[in-house]
């Protein structure tokens, strides 16, 4: 082991630990296997430009440094949060001079989503041109924070979070190098894992603080979390993450999986996401999933919306999560949804056709001359209370928009629609 005043063991676990190869980088196979993108780059000795996407911690920067020490290519990092155009302008001058003797020049970018879109396209002609092979890492969807042109011209490559056996592999490399065992229970050192939330970087840190520690104390979870502080979710409110668990909220509300759902809400709230926003969603899925096979869902989104503006967090978040838990359980029917989007599309197709006369009101003498409201039927008056005129436009054939589900109280609506479809067939046909 090194000594306690040698270089190396002042150094951070996480850097002594950096892979030295590709072959020790953990939880990226489906990359580096030798059929796999990157792996085959590899046995070709020729490295495309590639955007490596994926989150915190997952190997990004160790990746890229290692594909060029792989190829023979010239490492040059940046970080895209501290360099602008004057910089990159430099690095492809000697990067130029660099090809001239044989030499090709890796250029990895960190956080290249922090680029704006002038800065994007500076690179363009230089990755076009092989001057520089651009490795780039994002933790945001490239597809959002990069310009088209870019991409076109890279492949982009999903990094994994790190998975428990990778957490664990690990883990014992901190105690191979370190000689001796993490002094933690089985539940804390599950619990230590579980706090990493994938990120090798951030456990191996954590690993650090705890084998620095003095005396032979084994570590619980409650001491454990004494120690160290629990990384909050992943979660960016305005990227990538927000819309995909919103997503995943409404998926399994629409799928009826009532634990999937809470869990996506509790998730949404744990990253600190406005409950106004998923008070709105959820009145949305109301309208939009639900509609009238429960006429209850919109007034009781409106009510937990309304709970919770008046309790605020945490008390108004149970209203919330009540609301969740009645939608992810009701019948569920987008009839009334289809049904507006139609009776758009008519319309727009159909123009600007009059009402028909018979329903216009008539208040001035010109009007009743012209036979606006002649022969109205008014149907209370009618002894079923349906008179079974026609309501649409003259010029117009008669459509079938709202066609509600056999589920819930569209049940209900379908038979009454039903009777009086079979009443205006009689009446039009006498």
């Amino acid at each position: 082991m090194d000594s306690l005043f040698s270089p190396l063991a002042s150094r951070p676990l996480a850097d002594r630990l950096r892979p030295m190869t590709l072959d020790d980088v953990v939880g990226q196979d489906h990359l580096l296997a030798p059929n796999a993108p990157l792996g085959r780059m590899m046995a070709a000795k020729k490295l495309a430009s590639v955007i490596l996407w994926g989150p915190p911690g997952c190997g990004k920067t160790t990746i890229a440094r290692l594909l060029a020490d792989a190829v023979g290519l010239f490492f040059t990092p940046v970080s895209a949060v501290a360099s602008g155009v004057g910089d990159l302008r430099k690095i492809f001058e000697a990067a130029a001079v660099r090809g001239t003797t044989g030499q090709g020049t890796l250029l990895f970018i960190d956080e290249i989503h922090r680029f704006n879109r002038a800065q994007q396209d500076v690179l363009l002609p230089y990755v076009e041109d092989g001057t520089v092979t651009l490795v780039g890492a994002t933790t945001e969807n490239p597809s959002f924070e990069l310009n088209g042109a870019l991409l076109s011209r890279c492949q982009v490559l999903v990094l994994n979070r790190l998975d428990e056996p990778a957490l664990e592999g690990l883990l014992k490399k901190a105690e191979a190098l370190e000689a001796r065992a993490l002094p933690v229970t089985e539940e804390a050192r599950a619990a230590l894992k579980a706090m990493a939330d994938g990120d090798g970087r951030y456990l191996l840190g954590m690993a650090d603080s705890i084998l620095s520690l003095s005396g032979e104390q084994i570590l619980d979870p409650t001491a454990l979390a004494h120690l160290t502080q629990r990384r909050p979710p992943l979660y960016d409110k305005a990227q990538e993450s927000h819309y995909n668990l919103i997503s995943a909220l409404h998926k399994s509300l629409r799928g009826s999986d009532a634990d999937a759902a809470l869990y996506w809400f509790a998730r949404m709230i744990a990253g600190g996401e406005d409950p106004r926003y998923i008070a709105r969603r959820l009145t949305r899925f109301a309208t939009e999933d639900i509609g009238l096979a429960d006429p209850q869902a919109l007034p009781l989104s409106i009510a937990a919306w309304e709970a919770y503006e008046r309790l605020g967090s945490p008390e108004g978040e149970l209203a919330l999560a009540e609301l969740v838990l009645y939608l992810a359980t009701a019948p569920k029917s987008n009839a009334a949804y289809v049904a507006i989007k139609a009776a758009m599309r008519a319309a727009k197709n159909y123009g600007s056709l009059m009402p028909p006369k018979h329903i216009l009101n008539a208040p001035t003498a010109l009007m009743q001359g012209l036979g606006y409201g002649e022969d109205y039927a008014y149907d209370p008056d009618q002894p079923d209370g349906f008179s079974g005129q026609n309501y649409f436009p003259e010029n117009m054939v008669r459509d079938s928009f709202y066609r509600p589900v056999p589920r819930g109280f569209e049940r209900e609506v379908k038979k009454r629609l039903d009777y009086w479809a079979e009443l205006r067939r009689k009446r039009t046909e006498g």
